[in-house]
């Protein structure tokens, strides 16, 4: 029988280095023979040659009886290639790597007039990669977003399309797990039954003796052996893969072969299961990466709720104001006015009338409780609406409410203004009112306290601190704002509402001597008006 690929002599060198020295062999048709050797023994090399890619320095090779002269394609001579990295277009997709260079349309005498039959290459694709029981999520997407192992078989497939007469394949088994490492063995194998010559280069023992029916050794370029795969053993080739001579055998005690096998199945049947582990992994992130976009979506949905909520919660503090400004206006230019009217007429009679002193005594106690509740009306105006505050600004407001609560408590009132605090926008000057008023009023009702100390001052050109401390009985240890909110205790909630509002920082302690620190910074923009000076 004449063999299929006859080498010759063939030398390789890379600038003074000899890479390939004389090496001479021979495959049938139908024989699986094995290359194998040490890195650095030129396997790689020798298989870019009869690939066509390397040109000989030396020697001569004959595919069929025909001698080649460079260049020349292994796929025009009946040559499959496996090599060790797979030689692919990442930017093409899975069909088209694996038609590149055959694929299916017209006769190919159209030139480029050729039109590809796509539907055709998609359904022979779907064939073969289920032959070799490949799985990818389409068949249309880009190699370069595949996994090593899946590139490698991709590569593998691109040989099932067109007929071979002989097939080289350069160590591919290294980037495939266990079970696709079993799946090539047997493809070379029914690649033997179909009467195709392959040259299977590898360092794996289990799978050349697995599959080959010779077995040739390289040493430092130069082919040392070539054996019949039934007629040696391991210790025999691994010998001379390190190049020792027979006088130079280390015992044969150290070669545990059946342990070697156990060891080398089970490394493969780990790695096997790492290749699992790692596609679990990959499913298991791509669903946490859809978990969290969906994270990230309702997380937005909240944001823009609470904008909205923020929104509604201002635009009710805002309308309360005005209708706090509409409520105290009323009360003082009609009620306390008809009252006073009232008053004045009751002085009138009293003036005029000569009766007993028994209705003197009546007249004057209704005049005085109609000026009580004048004076009543006026302070509950002034905490609608501090009159104040629209003409002179917020400081000269505070000034008057801390003193008139002073008086009202009894409890000592220390008031510290910045010297350059001027006007701020209405809605600030009316939130920080309130706050210390709300403030002022916990005081009252919870403390116990003899003296109250106000502050507000810059603590830079755009942020205001206002401070409220107390020397009364001070805060429970473990006090929560939604505690006290559900005991009626809304006073301190009112406040961080209102200072969430205005985008500030609410910070509430309990002080070492005794008493309570309100403090809350508060970012503002400053308003351009000359503040009136308190008379």
């Amino acid at each position: 029988m004449q063999p299929f690929l006859r080498v010759i002599n063939l030398s390789k060198t890379f600038g003074a280095l000899p890479v390939i020295q004389q090496v001479s062999f021979e495959v049938q048709p139908g024989e699986v023979v094995g290359l194998t050797g040490s890195t650095g023994s030129g396997k790689s090399v020798l298989v870019m040659m009869l690939a066509g890619m390397y040109e000989p320095n030396e020697g001569e090779i004959f595919f069929a009886n025909k001698r080649l002269s460079w260049p020349f394609t292994a796929q025009s001579m009946g040559i499959g290639v496996i090599h060790q990295r797979p030689t692919l277009t990442d930017h093409f997709d899975v069909v088209s790597n694996i038609f590149l260079g055959n694929e299916i349309g017209r006769p190919k005498w159209l030139g480029w007039l050729r039109k590809i039959n796509r539907l055709r290459m998609h359904q022979e694709a779907i064939l073969f990669l289920k032959q070799l029981g490949i799985q990818v999520n389409s068949l249309y997407e880009k190699v370069n977003n595949l996994s090593g192992e899946q590139r490698q078989l991709i590569a593998i497939a691109r040989v099932l399309t067109y007929p071979v007469r002989m097939v080289i394949i350069d160590e591919p088994t290294i980037s495939l797990s266990y079970p696709f490492q079993q799946r090539l063995l047997s493809l070379i194998q029914r690649w033997r039954q179909q009467g195709v010559a392959v040259l299977f280069s590898s360092n794996n023992l289990d799978h050349l003796f697995a599959v080959t029916d010779r077995i040739i050794i390289l040493y430092q370029g130069r082919k040392v052996a070539d054996l019949r795969t039934d007629e040696t053993d391991r210790e025999d080739v691994v010998n001379r893969l390190l190049g020792i001579k027979y006088s130079q055998k280390p015992a044969p005690t150290i070669w545990d072969f059946d342990s070697y096998d156990y060891i080398r199945e089970n490394a493969e049947k780990l790695h096997y299961h790492q290749m699992l582990l790692e596609k679990d992994l990959a499913a298991e992130g791509t669903l946490n990466r859809q978990l969290t976009e969906q994270l990230a979506e309702q997380l937005q949905a909240l944001d823009q709720a609470n904008l909205a909520l923020r929104e509604a919660q201002r635009r009710l503090l805002s309308d309360g104001e005005q209708e706090r400004k509409h409520l105290a206006r009323e009360i003082h230019d009609q009620i306390i006015q008809d009252l006073l009217s009232i008053n004045y007429e009751l002085e009138g009679i009293e003036i005029e009338q000569t009766t007993s002193s028994a209705l003197e005594i009546n007249l004057s106690n209704i005049r005085h409780g109609i000026r009580e509740l004048v004076d009543n009306l006026r302070r509950i105006c002034g905490n609608l609406r501090p009159p104040t505050i629209d003409s002179l600004g917020l400081g000269a407001a505070l000034q008057s409410y801390s003193h008139d609560w002073s008086l009202r408590t009894g409890i000592k009132v220390n008031l510290s203004l910045d010297g350059k605090l001027g006007r701020l926008p209405e809605a600030t000057e009316l939130s920080i009112f309130r706050i210390v008023q709300e403030g002022l009023n916990n005081v009252w009702r919870h403390a116990q306290a003899s003296s109250v100390q106000i502050s507000l001052q810059h603590t830079s050109p755009r942020t205001l601190m206002v401070s409220l401390r107390d020397d009364g009985t001070g805060l429970s240890k473990n006090y929560d704002l939604a505690t006290l909110a559900m005991k009626g205790h809304y006073g301190l909630m009112g406040i961080s509402e209102r200072i969430a509002l205005l985008g500030g920082r609410f910070h509430l302690q309990r002080l070492p001597e005794g008493g309570a620190l309100l403090q809350v910074e508060i970012p503002h923009p400053r308003v351009n008006v000359n503040p009136v000076a308190t008379r």
